[in-house]
């Protein structure tokens, strides 16, 4: 059995945030053969299930990797199997230091968006990942359990995104890390997440060696799990820091079914 871990945004989702046809009919051969996917992404859970439901990916063999690898949701039997969520005290201080250097950052509850205001930030959010909106200047008073995930988002400012990074790192270390999913998006999770442990967890949980594990990804947030892989793929159109970090670049990019050719050249006729 062969387990493909995928990264959704500029990975298996085209430029139109859709599965394709092309890399439709790899995924239902491949998980036909017998083999899992695990959709992999910093997405909050319902946002991954919709991903999964408009490409009619309704298949056995489907897990998610939820929140950059905090949370891990077993479709088969609709249950988490693994999760590790920010305490709440750290919510309320890491909304102080981002409001200290004007940015916007937002958290998450169970099928919502919580954010400070209905912002220019939470707008743009929003138009990929679709959940409802609840407005609480405080973030930590409309969660009832910590987040799995925080989100700071600059539109247009990426050094004041890093000036905030750096600002909160010796504080951070050993307690929350902190990774870019794209240059405007700076993710806040539990020390010991990541999409690099949240591999190994379910190659563990199935018995599968790491040999057998393929990871996908095209962005910071993905090195970890395509350096944990027994084959890390980057995508074409990733930066060339996560294309160092594979064991192979695709030759077309996530807008030309480049995963889905990359492993069919891999695994062969399924």
């Amino acid at each position: 059995m062969k387990l493909l871990f995928t990264d959704l945004d500029g990975t298996l989702l085209n430029n139109d945030s859709e599965v394709s046809a092309g890399t439709k009919d790899f995924l239902n051969r491949f998980l036909a053969a017998g083999n899992r996917l695990i959709l992999s992404s910093g997405r909050p859970l319902h946002s991954i299930l919709e991903v999964k439901q408009s490409a009619g990916l309704t298949q056995s063999g489907i897990l998610l990797i939820c929140d950059n690898g905090t949370h891990i949701y077993d479709c088969d039997s609709g249950r988490t199997i693994l999760g590790k969520r920010l305490p709440l005290s750290c919510v309320s201080r890491l909304q102080e230091q981002a409001e200290k250097y004007g940015l916007h950052i937002h958290t998450y509850r169970e099928g919502a968006v919580v954010s400070p205001a209905e912002d220019e930030e939470i707008k743009y959010y929003r138009r990929r990942v679709h959940l409802p909106l609840i407005v609480s200047p405080v973030l930590s008073q409309a969660l009832s359990e910590g987040p799995y995930k925080m989100l700071v988002i600059s539109l247009d400012d990426p050094d004041r995104l890093e000036a905030f990074r750096l600002s909160i790192s010796d504080w951070a270390t050993g307690k929350i890390q902190t990774i870019y999913s794209n240059s405007m998006y700076l993710e806040l999770f539990d020390w010991d997440g990541g999409k690099g442990n949240a591999l190994r967890f379910v190659c563990s949980y199935f018995g599968v060696p790491l040999s057998d594990a393929y990871a996908a990804g095209d962005a910071e947030n993905d090195i970890s799990m395509i350096e944990a892989a027994g084959c890390g793929i980057a995508m074409q159109n990733a930066p060339d820091k996560v294309k160092k970090a594979a064991d192979i670049v695709t030759r077309l990019d996530n807008d030309k079914d480049g995963l889905a050719v990359c492993m069919t050249e891999l695994l062969g006729t399924l």
